[in-house]
């Protein structure tokens, strides 16, 4: 068991590269099952999360190889089993993107219920509901199994535009017999790189980038070789990080089109950046102050689907409006139990009224302190190293397994930076 040991207060300066879409990375490599020709993924994000699912793959008898530090070959020729191991689905929410591709090829699939962040519940019914539409069978007991004997195109009206439930229907859609259109359907970058990279292995869809896609199945895939985009939720958390600290980090290799939601919402709170090509730059003069809505209303940062803002960095901009003049409204729409963390940022000194599971209104700036914290998911645990090298003294953060589930390489990108920050073994 590792933690963080951190000493803040220190200057934060320097270049980072931004990583491969973890939300994009997870999907494209279950993808590589529906095709028995070999994949290759490139810009795949070495982190805990993208570990557990090559590992899922081998374990279904799939042939994995690492070409470099970021690049994988992936050739689903024979897949031996279609049940994923139970000590894997326990590790990670992404576990139940192997039931799209699993049914299309097999005909089958069986898992436990995947497990992941706790911030709230998390419904499957929506992934039901659209492998049902095709044809599938599901039944429930201490295990999911999923089957079907054909898989047959179908309109599918999703009940909620879940990422991760459209990504499912996509996957079964590109080699089901017939036409599918998914209305309501989740358009993020992730979800994109997904719709982009089926295109390339044969698949045809259309409507990519909006909430309504159109797919003629096929009767096979072929292999290709894909790469996966920047992941605009960790340059977010970078911005937010050099915006708290009144630092100035460079970032290399983002997409601006996925940052515009991010832009507005940043702005808000005073914040803003420049990007020539794909470098983005925060700078150090920063106005931190809130700007009020018209009429001097106190403003709101509220999370939606794609293209709203982003929910998983509510988190980080709770932290960074703490070091901003003024009092803005932090709005959580989507995930009941992800505002909870807010306690342990009351006790390092933040001023923040939690009204309800999904609202807190922050008014800063506040001067916090180091405090021992414990990361409850992937993006408060970001949020809480941020708190921490912001603060004084110093903190010690416990459960980074779940911070360093969904950022690359962060204790030496941040000491790059000039963070003074150490990964200890408490065993």
């Amino acid at each position: 068991m590792y933690e963080y040991l951190i000493e803040g207060g220190f200057p934060i300066k320097g270049t980072v590269k931004a990583s491969g879409n973890k939300n994009a990375a997870l999907p494209c490599i279950a993808a590589a099952l529906l095709t028995d020709e070999e994949i290759v993924l490139k810009n795949i994000p070495e982190i805990e999360d993208t570990a557990v699912m090559l590992s899922i793959l081998e374990s279904l008898g799939v042939s994995v190889k690492k070409t470099d530090s970021h690049t994988w070959k992936v050739k689903a020729e024979q897949i031996q089993r279609f049940e994923i191991p139970p000590e894997m689905s326990r590790k990670i929410r992404a576990s139940i993107l192997f039931a799209g591709p699993l049914i299309a090829r097999c005909g089958k699939a069986l898992m436990l219920p995947p497990g992941g962040d706790v911030i709230g519940r998390r419904r499957l019914d929506t992934h039901f509901l659209a492998l049902q539409e095709l044809g599938a069978r599901i039944t429930l007991s201490s295990k999911i199994e999923f089957s079907a004997n054909k898989l047959v195109g179908a309109e599918i009206f999703l009940d909620e535009a879940s990422v991760t439930a459209t990504e499912n229907a996509v996957m079964a859609a590109v080699l089901a017999e017939g036409h599918t259109e998914i209305t309501n359907a989740a358009s993020e970058p992730h979800i994109q790189d997904l719709c982009n990279m089926l295109v390339s292995m044969g698949a045809k869809i259309s409507g990519i980038g909006s909430n309504i896609l159109q797919i003629d199945g096929v009767k096979k895939l072929h292999g290709t070789e894909f790469e996966i985009g920047p992941d605009f939720m960790e340059i977010g958390s970078y911005i937010g990080l050099a915006a708290a600290a009144r630092g100035s980090i460079v970032i290399e290799g983002v997409r601006e089109k996925d940052l515009r939601p991010l832009r507005i919402a940043f702005s808000k709170l005073g914040i803003t950046w420049q990007v020539e090509g794909t470098t983005l730059t925060v700078s150090a003069a920063q106005e931190l102050k809130v700007n009020s809505d018209v009429g001097g209303m106190i403003p709101k940062i509220d999370d939606s689907p794609w293209p709203g803002f982003p929910p998983d960095l509510t988190s980080i901009m709770t932290v960074v409006a703490t070091q901003v003049e003024g009092t803005v409204l932090i709005f959580e729409k989507m995930f009941e139990s992800r505002m909870f963390f807010v306690d342990k940022l009351i006790s390092m000194g933040a001023r923040i009224t939690l009204c309800d599971p999904h609202r807190a209104v922050v008014s800063g700036p506040s001067a916090l302190h180091g405090e021992h914290l414990v990361s409850p998911d992937v993006r408060a645990g970001m949020a809480m190293v941020i708190a921490a090298l912001i603060a004084r003294g110093e903190s010690r953060i416990s459960n980074v397994y779940q911070v360093e589930r969904g950022y690359e390489h962060l204790v030496e990108n941040l000491q790059n930076l000039g963070a003074h920050i150490q990964r200890v073994n408490v065993d």
